[in-house]
């Protein structure tokens, strides 16, 4: 890439969670194979985050590759209202197969927010043709984060989250305190009581819960006890509201389990699935849900889900996913998660004795340092880039979420980028 095209990406293409006026540095990529990221500029960075938590196969895989050109051959799309391809039949049949028991609906989109739409729609609309109309809010916790679009953003953390210039246009939400028990520490029974007594008063108003898993992602990067997600279930049927579990970042393995609910061994009403769905190759995110979900949502007027994405059930991302999902049945991700979890307890924990940091926090292949105020995103992914790491922090959080297929040199590259980078801020 020459300069004028930097100059014209600088000047006209807007990347995310950037300024138009002031953008962030962007590095032009040429390549990208196993868990590199090669830049036109001759570096090779090794991939700390998986493009936001997708790659977890890593780039240019075999497999994944094969089974893209194998479908482009035969039809790349065709619309799924009326037709169907077994490309997406095969990936329904294994997604009801591997997430937790009662999950037998599965509605397929286009991207993570979107699920969370079709979530939140489905529970509306499920509940005005039960004739409980007046249950059409939803209850969640702070710090969570949903996505970008306006139903999604109406159910992310309205304070400390990204979307409070919105606040005034957006559906009005009711907010639990955030889960405070730590993953690993003994849980404390007055944790879940505001989000009882939230659910006690507002049960006639609530279609549903809806949290992330045992970790809260892009609003802070928090790990939480298994038991609070349980309260949320047993409350949720005590109180006859729904449970929507958003594992759009949380799963396929990457906590440790292959769903992060499966840490407190519960099932939702209705989950999100999205990001790593593809192995990071394609946009594709899945809503499913229970059969009584389903059936409640068309048994009265207008008598079916009123959503249908253009691109729904685009059979080069169902085939690819199909291909991902072949990897991840062969178990393997549980061992490589497991050591990527050791190797960041023994390496990462030590950033915490830096003057700089407020905490280290680490789950599955997830690791996490927070510091102790809003980090220069700009400067330390320079440093990064001159250590040949990818890592794009956030906030006060400098995090990794590494492909499944790192090896150890190459995730000590990685947590000493860290500790050297955050040592010389």
């Amino acid at each position: 890439m020459n300069k004028s095209d930097l100059s014209f990406d600088q000047e006209h293409i807007w990347h995310p969670y950037t300024s138009a006026i002031k953008p962030l540095p962007c590095y032009p990529v040429i390549k990208a194979d196993g868990v590199f990221i090669h830049l036109s500029s001759g570096e090779k960075l090794v991939d700390g985050v998986s493009s936001w938590w997708t790659a977890i196969h890593g780039y240019n895989h075999p497999l994944l590759n094969a089974a893209l050109k194998t479908q482009v051959d035969d039809f790349s799309h065709v619309m799924f209202g009326g037709l169907t391809h077994q490309p997406a039949v095969d990936l329904c049949r294994t997604l009801i197969d591997i997430t937790p028991m009662g999950l037998d609906r599965v509605f397929l989109a286009d991207s993570g927010s979107v699920s969370v739409e079709v979530a939140m729609k489905m529970a509306l609309q499920f509940w005005a043709c039960q004739g409980n109309s007046h249950k059409h809010k939803f209850i969640t916790p702070r710090n969570g984060y949903h996505g970008d679009t306006f139903a999604a953003m109406s159910v992310c953390d309205p304070i400390n989250g990204m979307h409070n210039l919105f606040s005034d246009s957006l559906s009005q939400q009711i907010f639990a305190p955030a889960p405070q028990t730590r993953f690993d520490k003994p849980w404390n029974e007055d944790d879940v009581k505001p989000l009882e007594q939230l659910i006690s008063s507002h049960h006639n108003e609530l279609a549903a819960l809806i949290i992330e898993p045992i970790v809260q992602n892009a609003g802070g990067m928090r790990i939480y006890h298994p038991e609070y997600l349980k309260r949320c279930r047993q409350l949720c049927d005590d109180y006859n509201i729904l449970l929507i579990c958003d594992e759009i970042a949380t799963g396929f393995g990457r906590t440790g389990k292959l769903f992060a609910c499966e840490h407190a061994d519960i099932s939702p009403d209705i989950m999100c699935l999205g990001k790593a769905l593809t192995g990071g190759y394609m946009t594709l995110a899945a809503t499913l849900c229970s059969e009584d979900v389903a059936q409640g949502v068309c048994q009265d007027e207008p008598g079916v889900f009123m959503h249908g994405p253009t691109f729904m059930g685009n059979a080069l991302a169902c085939a690819v996913a199909n291909a991902s999902l072949s990897i991840i049945q062969k178990g393997d991700w549980q061992q490589q998660v497991a050591n990527i979890e050791q190797q960041l307890k023994e390496e990462l924990t030590r950033c915490v004795t830096l003057e700089t940091v407020a905490d280290v926090r680490i789950l599955g292949a997830i690791g996490i340092v927070e510091t102790k105020t809003i980090v220069d995103v700009a400067k330390l992914q320079k440093e990064f880039v001159k250590q040949g790491v990818w890592i794009r922090p956030f906030g006060k959080l400098v995090y990794i979420m590494p492909p499944y297929i790192i090896k150890q040199a190459q995730l000590r590259q990685l947590t000493t980028s860290i500790y050297e980078v955050l040592n010389a801020s």
